[in-house]
């Protein structure tokens, strides 16, 4: 069963992987903005007093406007930094994206060392980023786990984040997946 599992979302990765690969940079642009409009609108971003982002690879929606906005309010934020040691993310508060961001672990940005540890319990939102997302909460990631070890105890709202080319009638899903309370798109959001 694990097997068939594991196929099926190898498959889905290789389509949404050349699906959004292929969209003109305006078109990400657009729907990027759309996107952090809708998420700034919902009541559960403008109650969350510390948000845990996520640095935004080229494939996914652009997040820094928001988080620079968001920076300027009143709410905690942070980012996933990577911790070698344990082969997690563990969560680093920003207050500057041109001074304590770098390039991390895979390329993707994150926070500088000396940024302040957040313990996941002291969160009350995390954006997820995900490949595709299902109606039902069910993520499709990267392949490695890693939100989903991030996650598995997290007591706050699990917000996915994607375009709306992402969202599916559902995806294959193991015991260890870890499901998201909302899904926000440019064009929509639900309750899961």
């Amino acid at each position: 069963m694990n097997n068939v599992v594991q196929q099926a979302k190898a498959e889905l990765r290789a389509k949404l992987r050349t699906i959004v690969g292929n969209f003109p940079a305006e078109k990400r642009l657009a729907d990027s903005q759309k996107l952090c409009e809708n998420l700034k609108s919902q009541a559960f971003f403008q109650k969350a007093r510390s948000v845990l982002f996520f640095a935004s690879l080229p494939d996914e929606p652009d997040l820094w406007p928001l988080i620079n906005e968001t920076l300027a309010g009143k709410k905690l934020v942070a980012l996933p930094c990577f911790d070698a040691d344990n082969r997690m993310y563990q969560p680093r508060r920003i207050t500057d994206i041109h001074v304590e961001i770098l390039s991390g672990k895979f390329g993707i940005c994150e926070p500088m060392d000396t940024c302040v540890a957040v313990p996941l319990d002291d969160l009350d939102a995390v954006l997820v980023p995900g490949l595709a997302f299902a109606a039902d909460g069910h993520r499709l990631g990267r392949g490695k786990g890693f939100y989903d070890r991030l996650l598995e105890n997290f007591a706050g709202t699990k917000i996915g984040i994607a375009f709306d080319e992402q969202i599916l009638d559902s995806i294959p899903a193991e015991e260890n997946d870890v499901r998201m309370d909302f899904v926000v798109t440019p064009a929509r959001k639900w309750k899961c």
